[in-house]
């Protein structure tokens, strides 16, 4: 179809001497291409050119670089250079093999009701708690401190927190069941 459309008789050759290099340029395009998703030449040489750079920085420095430290290699922006790397991950399939052998386009996902639910009721535990207990779950589960940081700020020992925080979590359990 791309031949026969910008095929142009005013140039003074046989539509098949145009047609053969514009199928064969096609065909080759598509194997070359190959995957689900196109993605621009330009995107797929800069992730290929941020590959082999990220495997000799793995190899000097023992880590992963940044995309910061991949930009300034590549002279790219960070965001473009973000957008090569995920254009080089592999795609993922939707369909799910039943265990009848059919194929299934729906995935299992957690119910967001569920998850309102287990909030809601979290919250509402959390409410009932005198502030000190309060604070310091929240201290350990939504700010991520240990256990001897807590105890600090709390001015509390860490033996004390982790008793308190073994008998909060059992009341908070009982919230759940």
């Amino acid at each position: 179809m791309k031949a026969s459309i910008a095929f142009d008789e005013a140039r003074g050759v046989r539509f098949s001497t145009y047609a053969v290099p514009v199928i064969l340029g096609e065909i080759k395009r598509l194997f070359r291409d190959g995957g689900m998703v196109k993605v621009s030449r330009s995107l797929r040489e800069l992730s290929l050119k941020l590959n082999r750079y990220k495997d000799e920085f793995i190899a000097q420095n023992g880590r992963e670089p940044t995309i910061g430290e991949l930009s300034r290699h590549s002279g790219e922006s960070e965001e473009m250079v973000a957008q090569a790397i995920e254009a080089s991950q592999p795609t993922v399939s939707l369909t799910v093999q039943s265990e009848d052998g059919s194929n299934e386009t729906d995935i299992p996902i957690d119910s967001s009701e569920e998850e309102i639910l287990n909030s809601m009721t979290l919250k509402r535990a959390l409410e009932k708690l005198d502030e000190r207990d309060r604070n310091l779950l929240i201290l350990r589960y939504f700010r991520s401190k240990t256990q001897t940081q807590t105890a600090q700020v709390l001015g509390m020992t860490q033996v004390q927190v982790s008793r308190r925080e073994k008998k909060l979590l059992g009341i908070l359990r009982e919230e759940f069941l």
